[in-house]
């Protein structure tokens, strides 16, 4: 008897460990957000024989010479402190090495129509610094000659440069397409015409709702963890869950639509205390209390205009903007249900029927999310 009681404890104590530890990997796989990879924008058109291309990227990453294909945080990179300093540089100083970056990259980046398109740079625009908390976003202008009777063009987005967003502008049905560094678009045709079916569509951006959570969204998977460890039973989960899912898809959809705007400097923070206010009351409530299924549509309100501002930096097609939008929401949803599944399959699975659960799993788990909630918020205002 006693042996049993002790292997029970010290499977508790493990289980309290393995929930530590699952927040604490959260942290090292998450990307902070002054270092976080964005995906570059690529607007281009084609008039009176000449395609012009406006790309919006984030110039310094490609100046440190850091690869991007499948990178979610520049800390990872060997260049990490190249590339801090480079953002730290005003315009003028900027751009000389952005120059002589252009000319080399310029080589790797292929349209192909008739025959290969060779492309100049005619203008390079850089911000001043500013929050070094976001990404700087540089715009980059190319142009090249289309050769006569082409009618329709293929891009290749070069090796190593992220993912870019390819927009087709001046006709009916424009193209919009999400490409990853080495992968090459269908023909896309001059005159239009190759716009997504609402299918195509919904499928395109699951997977970029869906990565947004895993692995990007660290602050919105600690949230649902801080749902998730209320309580060892489903059904108090699924509620809460449901709230918030509804209350994100509301502003998430005015956010994209433009209806709302708020800015990043105060939403961020906002996110930041709604996760510590979940974990905080996991320490002291024993329940789900109905203020609580309030307070959590609240904090899903707040946490939709985040979702927002990343549809802001992939951009929506606009004569399939229902469908994206949806399949985005789609994909946060998988997101969010395959970390509850992780969470309840290593953890509450196995203990959560424990009377110590509590005590030695679900309070450690959530002072650790609180801490984690309460240093972004120190650091999203005050560094």
């Amino acid at each position: 008897m006693e042996r049993s009681l002790a292997v029970r404890r010290g499977a508790t104590w493990l289980h309290g460990l393995f929930a530590l530890l699952f927040c604490v990997v959260a942290i090292a796989a998450a990307p902070a957000r002054a270092h976080e990879v964005t995906p570059a924008i690529a607007d281009f058109a084609v008039k009176d024989g000449q395609i012009t291309l406006e790309l919006r990227l984030n110039v310094e990453a490609f100046v440190a010479g850091i690869n991007l294909d499948g990178l979610s945080d520049t800390n990872q990179t060997a260049q990490a402190a190249d590339y801090d300093e480079l953002r730290a540089l005003p315009p003028d100083a900027l751009t000389p090495m952005v120059t002589l970056f252009a000319e080399e990259w310029l080589e790797t980046f292929s349209i192909q129509a008739a025959e290969p398109v060779d492309l100049d740079v005619t203008g390079i625009t850089i911000p001043e610094v500013g929050d070094a908390s976001l990404p700087r976003a540089s715009f980059l202008e190319l142009a090249g000659d289309i050769p006569p009777g082409t009618g329709s063009l293929r891009i290749t987005w070069p090796n190593g440069s992220g993912g870019v967003v390819l927009r087709q502008n001046g006709v009916d049905e424009p193209y919009t397409g999400y490409l990853q560094g080495g992968e090459t678009s269908p023909p896309i045709p001059l005159g239009g015409g190759a716009a997504k079916t609402p299918v195509e569509a919904f499928m395109e951006y699951i997977p970029v709702g869906f990565t947004h959570i895993l692995p990007k969204g660290l602050d919105h998977i600690l949230f649902v963890l801080g749902l998730f460890f209320l309580s060892p039973r489903v059904k108090p989960l699924l509620l809460q869950v449901s709230l918030f899912t509804v209350a994100h898809t509301i502003t998430l959809a005015l956010g994209a639509l433009g209806m709302v705007n708020v800015n990043p400097a105060i939403v961020e923070p906002m996110i930041a205390l709604s996760i510590v206010f979940v974990a905080v009351e996991n320490i002291f409530a024993r329940k789900l209390h109905t203020w609580r299924s309030f307070v959590i549509f609240g904090f899903g309100l707040l946490h939709g205009l985040g979702f927002a501002s990343v549809l802001g930096e992939f951009g929506l097609p606009e004569n399939q903007f229902l469908p994206a939008l949806i399949g985005f929401n789609v994909g946060v949803e998988f997101g969010q249900l395959a970390v509850i599944a992780a969470a309840y399959l290593g953890v509450r699975l196995w203990f959560g029927r424990h009377p110590k659960y509590r005590g030695r799993v679900a309070i450690p788990a959530s002072v650790t999310i609180a801490m984690i909630g309460g240093y972004w918020f120190v650091e999203r205002v005050f560094l």
